[in-house]
């Protein structure tokens, strides 16, 4: 049956590509890049996949501290030859990549500084080659926003990257328990991961994936001329139901909330003209933030007792009064991705039997590792990416809404997880959707014809060639 089921799965799969595909791909085959690593950062590492599939699900090593000093050279390797080849093909396109770099100036200021913070980490090593993974990130989102149509680009990465995560973390949690499953420890109750190490890195791909599915299949529905609408909304449709079954299956209660309130801005802001204007997306990113802080910090009406979950968010508050006696210099941090080290990770680890790994809060994970001026730069790059993104839903009607729908996402996220940190998948999509964007003059023909079929729908003046 297991054999079966797998044969289905590939099919399945491959349909789903079939019914997606661009009649004329308008993308580079550099995107390949991005996509592998995306679905790296979006499951395991290549040496984690070499262990699960050997049989070593759990390795004693993860619970020795002196562990996350040295990493897997194979990991090192593999992410060292894709940040390579992504390099190679910036350097190719180096006219473009400067243009993208010139408007960025806040992500390039953030970079820097986490990069300048290695001089005072106690694990000065560990730290640069953390950031050198940082600059993977980068590098893996400048070749999206230089490719000659980046918004197929997106597109294409999002979409080929959710075909192969989802239905295999399906295939994994329904056949290959081994796989796609784990225990609670002493009550041997069942968690499901998927293709993932734990349910809430389950959640996070089903809040990404979930999103752009959503994004996906509204484009299709409003595309009534398109030959190929009817596959795309099959395909999207199906990859939509795995989701959802996905998130009932890991119970990931942030994810789940983080999705419906993300959708909820994309839906409105793609169908609704009146939705993109300034003062009414402010209104609704307001609302929607204010609930979901007093939900978590407020719990109004004990919600979170309503829904099944503890008012301490899962231990969370607990932790962050632990890690914040642990603080060195509060104005520069403990150095870039240093702080869950050496004698600060034994001290936490003594105190946890389920050894926790960072703060389960964004906000106060960059302020352990980089202090209050990178929480600063932090909010600089929040300020000006949240200007882009409300830019960007008037000169692109077609990425804006994702775009509106991720950075929010993130927001909220991060006050119960930690995503602000390299190769986090929900950070990926955080930097796409908050980088100022030029103009391409090669695609702006393109994009003023999109422009026109999607106002006609909306009833909505087309914006001019200088607002496009």
């Amino acid at each position: 049956m297991t054999i079966i089921a797998t044969i289905i799965f590939a099919l399945g799969i491959v349909a789903l590509f079939a019914l997606d595909r661009e009649v004329k791909p308008r993308s580079s085959n550099a995107l390949w890049l991005p996509i592998i690593w995306f679905a790296i950062a979006g499951s395991r590492l290549v040496s984690q996949w070499i262990d699960a599939f050997a049989g070593k699900i759990s390795s004693d090593a993860t619970y020795d501290p002196n562990y996350y000093l040295e990493g897997s050279p194979i990991d090192r390797t593999v992410l060292t030859l894709l940040l390579a080849a992504a390099l190679v093909v910036l350097a190719w396109r180096r006219k473009r990549l400067w243009t993208v770099l010139r408007v960025n100036g806040p992500i390039l200021l953030f970079f820097s500084y986490c990069g300048l913070s290695i001089l005072w980490s106690d694990f000065p090593e560990v730290a640069f080659k953390r950031w050198i993974k940082a600059i993977g990130d980068l590098a893996m989102v400048l070749v999206v926003l230089t490719d000659p149509d980046w918004s197929a680009a997106i597109k294409r990465v999002l979409a080929r990257a959710s075909f192969l995560l989802i239905p295999l973390s399906v295939l994994f949690i329904k056949y290959y328990p081994s796989l796609g499953r784990g225990y609670h420890p002493w009550v041997w109750t069942p968690y499901y991961t998927g293709v993932t190490t734990n349910k809430n890195e389950l959640g996070y791909i089903c809040l990404i994936f979930g999103i752009a599915s959503v994004w996906r299949w509204l484009q299709a529905f409003r595309q009534k001329q398109e030959k190929r609408r009817t596959a795309a909304l099959a395909a999207y449709s199906v990859l939509l139901a795995m989701v959802l079954w996905l998130f009932w299956m890991a119970q990931s209660l942030t994810s789940l909330a983080c999705f419906l309130m993300a959708s909820g801005l994309m839906i409105a802001t793609s169908l609704s003209p009146r939705a993109r204007r300034p003062w009414a997306v402010h209104s609704m990113v307001g609302a929607v933030l204010l609930v979901s802080s007093l939900a978590l910090f407020g719990d109004v009406g004990g919600l979170l007792q309503a829904l099944g979950r503890d008012p301490t968010l899962t231990g969370r508050t607990e932790i962050w009064n632990v890690v914040l006696g642990l603080t060195g210099n509060s104005w520069i941090g403990t150095g870039y991705e240093s702080f869950w080290l050496g004698a600060r990770l034994e001290r936490i680890w003594s105190l946890y039997w389920w050894h926790p790994r960072q703060a389960h809060n964004g906000y106060i994970e960059i302020f352990l590792n980089l202090g209050w001026v990178g929480v600063t730069l932090l909010a600089f790059l929040l300020i000006m990416g949240y200007r882009n993104v409300v830019a960007g839903l008037r000169r692109n009607p077609d990425t804006g809404p994702l775009r509106l729908a991720y950075f929010v996402a993130a927001l909220a996220f991060n006050c119960t997880e930690a995503a602000f940190k390299m190769m986090h998948p929900v950070w990926l999509v955080f930097l796409l959707a908050v980088a100022a964007v030029p103009a391409n003059p090669r695609t702006v023909a393109k994009k003023t014809k999109a422009a026109v079929a999607f106002h006609s729908f909306a009833r909505e003046p087309v914006p001019s060639l200088e607002e496009s």
